[in-house]
């Protein structure tokens, strides 16, 4: 558990609107969920999130630990990279990562229903996007991404060039793999976007585990896949997220509710 006396970021919530905080709550508590389920990688990666009503998202501080992610510590952004609104960081002067910011503005400033943009760099993400097969529909979980968008690598994403490209890869799917590099959901909300990452990482996971049996694995029939696929999208089902997140919410204020500081 993290000792929040370690490393204590002043307050933000006197400086924002009651939105943006449920935001920042929101948004800090995604953090600690992705470390918890261990899909996170050090400082590494970013999971955003747009600021309600502005032309700006939220971001993490390139320096700090998932685990260690608060309301208060997530930076605001622009879509050209201007930081509008940054924690004090004790002893520390934190930026925004630029492949972040390349990624995560390039999605939010032309989707604008796109509510929260999440990426990975899991062991099981990078293998699958390795992979020429790409993510098999061989599971039940995994047919939920039966038509998940591939964006080629063209190294790390440091260009503004490449914004275009990545959005036009995503199309209108809520999950893409980075080829070559790991795992992107997005979501209208921050639960709706956890909820696609955590099942596209589990995903990724079996077929690793399937894949090393050396065994055959089962075909199933693309009519199924299809009318499987179709039975996870909105227009035949409540939205991902609306269950599951409060509940992920009572587990980690049992473990630690400084996030929400």
């Amino acid at each position: 558990m993290l000792d929040s006396t370690e490393y204590r970021i002043p307050s933000m919530r006197h400086k924002v609107s009651p939105a943006e905080w449920q935001a920042r709550v929101d948004l800090a508590a995604c953090y600690r969920l992705v470390a918890h389920y261990e899909m996170n990688d050090l400082i590494a990666n970013h999971v955003s999130v747009r600021v309600p009503g502005e032309d700006s998202f939220l971001i993490n501080a390139y320096g700090m630990l998932y685990e260690e992610i608060t309301a208060s510590s997530l930076i605001k952004i622009d879509y050209d990279g201007n930081i509008l609104l940054k924690p004090e960081f004790p002893g520390q002067d934190y930026g925004v990562n630029r492949a972040g910011f390349v990624i995560h503005s390039a999605i939010h400033k032309a989707k604008h229903e796109i509510a929260c943009v999440a990426h990975t760099h899991t062991w099981a993400g990078m293998a699958v996007s390795t992979l020429e097969c790409g993510l098999l529909p061989n599971t039940q979980t995994s047919m939920r991404f039966a038509h998940i968008s591939y964006h080629d690598f063209g190294g790390v994403v440091l260009d503004l060039e490449m914004q275009d490209k990545l959005v036009a890869d995503l199309g209108d799917n809520n999950a893409m793999i980075l080829r070559n590099h790991g795992l992107l959901t997005v979501g209208n909300t921050i639960a709706e976007a956890f909820n696609a990452l955590h099942r596209l990482e589990l995903s990724c996971k079996t077929q690793i585990a399937a894949m090393s049996c050396n065994s055959p694995m089962i075909k199933v029939p693309e009519e199924v896949v299809e009318k499987t696929y179709q039975n996870y999208q909105p227009k035949t089902r409540r939205p991902f997220g609306v269950l599951d997140w409060p509940a992920l919410l009572r587990k980690l204020d049992r473990i630690d509710p400084s996030y929400r500081d």
